[in-house]
């Protein structure tokens, strides 16, 4: 069986940014909370925020196929290179995924472990792991995404791997606002403030998707 080749990936520097990780199965709204999370903190707490989205959607539309065993490794390293790249510039990222969602996915559809090495240890650069729940339903969202009965293993996968190596991470639950409020009540103790307003506020009403 063909594998990746175990390669470091580019982590953020001291003097970068922090760097929130969301991560999870399929369907559980990863992008929404990454991008609308990083709004709200830029308009609402002058936090001079970012976020990064998924690689592997960008590959798969461009390609128009997943990819293969042999091309895990560099979608992952190209993950870390745009994390990184935006940690040197913003004073938070939050991270639609990171190379373990790519690990995780490489052992679970290739049997491939070559990659939970490097990704595990990037992970620990980030302030803080949020995985999300399986509260949400499943929507069919282009060809990354294999149907709900996935999401299950990779979420036991995914918290296995992070509890095995002792890297601390945090669920995020809810519904709509209540999920972002999750997100940004978690995230309030790195920036030294309370980071969410009442649910169902104009401020955060406005960032529904």
């Amino acid at each position: 069986m063909t594998t990746n080749a175990p390669a470091a990936l580019p982590a953020p520097g001291t003097s970068s940014g922090l760097c929130i990780a969301i991560v999870g199965a399929e369907s559980t709204g990863k992008t929404w909370l990454a991008r609308h999370a990083s709004e709200h903190l830029a308009s609402h707490r002058a936090v001079r925020s970012t976020w990064v989205p998924e690689v592997l959607r960008q590959w798969c539309d461009e390609h128009g196929r997943t990819p293969r065993i042999d091309e895990q490794a560099a979608i992952a390293a190209e993950q870390a290179r745009r994390i990184t790249e935006a940690a040197a510039r913003f004073e938070l990222v939050l991270c639609d995924t990171t190379p373990l969602m790519t690990a995780v996915y490489s052992e679970h559809v290739f049997g491939d472990r070559s990659l939970h090495y490097p990704a595990l240890r990037w992970q620990r650069s980030c302030a803080l792991t949020l995985v999300t729940a399986l509260d949400l339903p499943w929507q069919a969202d282009g060809l990354q995404r294999d149907g709900p009965h996935v999401r299950e293993p990779i979420d036991n996968l995914l918290q296995q791997l992070l509890d095995s190596h002792a890297l601390p991470w945090r669920r995020v639950h809810g519904q709509g606002d209540l999920r972002l409020e999750s997100v940004l009540e978690a995230i309030a103790p790195w920036l030294g403030v309370r980071a969410t307003e009442p649910t169902g506020s104009p401020a955060l009403a406005r960032h529904r998707g």
